[in-house]
């Protein structure tokens, strides 16, 4: 299998989260959830001084750009490529570049692997946010985004939801 990247697009700008929301909504329509794995729009914490007061906000740290870590194929530079929004990838000619491990460290993006001691099948325990002190069986585990999908008891029916790595233990 081919190994997933992150690859640069170009937005109208304004329309970063639109694009973002869009792209995920094809990739849930198409099943690609294995070929494209990460829409993200880079944002920063910045303090604002208004009327005399400072705020913290989120603002945009590359405005008309969005990251995207995915596995380039026909199929999902198709995909993108064609999202409303979406003007191209960043890269000579219709070649999309994949981001360097360098360019990535100052966004914060980490591409080490993650390893967990539960597979899909076991029992675990939630040991944190909302769920926490949930027990539920993994149904379906994702590695490109460390989540797991578990089905949980909501109102007497089973419920999948989906919770990080990090917050659940294997019992």
């Amino acid at each position: 299998m081919a190994e997933a990247n992150w690859y640069v697009v170009h937005t109208y700008s304004g329309y970063e989260n639109k694009v973002k929301a869009n792209i995920d909504k094809t990739i849930e329509n198409r099943h690609l959830e294995d070929q494209i794995l990460e829409v993200r729009v880079p944002l920063q914490e910045v303090v604002e001084l208004k009327n005399g007061a400072k705020k913290q906000v989120q603002k945009k740290m590359f405005p008309g750009y969005v990251l995207i870590n995915m596995i380039m194929n026909d199929d999902t530079w198709y995909v993108v490529r064609n999202t409303r929004g979406v003007t191209g990838f960043v890269g000579p000619g219709s070649k999309p570049v994949p981001l360097t491990e360098a360019e990535m460290r100052p966004l914060g993006i980490k591409s080490e692997e993650v390893i967990v001691d539960f597979a899909e099948g076991d029992t675990v325990m939630v040991i944190g946010g909302v769920w926490k002190d949930t027990i539920g069986v993994i149904q379906n585990m994702n590695h490109g985004k460390q989540i797991v999908t578990i089905n949980v008891d909501l109102f007497g029916r089973e419920t999948p939801v989906e919770i990080g790595f990090a917050e659940v233990k294997k019992l």
